[in-house]
């Protein structure tokens, strides 16, 4: 990667992932979020909403590592 594109030397690979479902039976409630969301983020940063998810689906994390 770094050799053959060198303008992009400080690039590097997350070392973890996520991946996340939706119940079907959340489905219609998701679509109603995604339809609505730049109207959400008027009174709340994606920040402060993917921190909630995380919190609220005990999903462990070290936000030292989080925002890069």
């Amino acid at each position: 990667m770094h050799q053959t594109f060198s303008q992009h030397r400080n690039f590097e690979w997350q070392e973890g992932y996520g991946a996340f479902s939706v119940s079907i039976s959340h489905l219609d409630r998701t679509i109603a979020y995604i339809k609505n969301q730049k109207e959400h983020h008027k009174t709340r940063t994606f920040q402060e909403e993917y921190l909630s998810f995380l919190k609220k689906n005990n999903i462990a994390y070290d936000e030292r590592y989080i925002w890069g």
